[in-house]
């Protein structure tokens, strides 16, 4: 896996847009305890999650990127297929829920971006 990258409201959809296979973007906050399990969660599974794209969005830094993406609880996350957005990710913070719950939210067809 790669490391976490850290996007803001000036980069984040160029990047996005350039990278391809599959992105998982997500919200966080310093004080953020789910937040900080999900960051170790990538960290202790990089094996599962390889190929995975991920990106962090400080969400009490960049408040125009959370009001867009209408983020009301963190960590709440997004996902990316092909630089294109495909839909809002809800998922336990488990190595093998959130695996199973980004293939089968690829199953399905993307939705309109936020």
């Amino acid at each position: 896996m790669s490391a976490i990258q850290q996007l803001d409201q000036f980069n984040l959809h160029h990047v996005l847009e350039e990278t391809p296979g599959t992105s998982l973007l997500f919200f966080s906050g310093p004080a953020c305890g789910a937040c900080k399990q999900l960051k170790q969660l990538f960290a202790d599974s990089a094996e599962l999650f390889g190929a995975l794209h991920i990106f962090e969005v400080d969400a009490e830094r960049d408040m125009a990127l959370t009001r867009e993406f209408d983020v009301f609880h963190l960590p709440a996350m997004f996902l990316y297929h092909n630089g294109r957005y495909h839909c809002r990710l809800e998922a336990q913070a488990r190595p093998q829920q959130l695996y199973r719950a980004i293939a089968q939210a690829l199953q399905h067809p993307a939705e309109e971006a936020p």
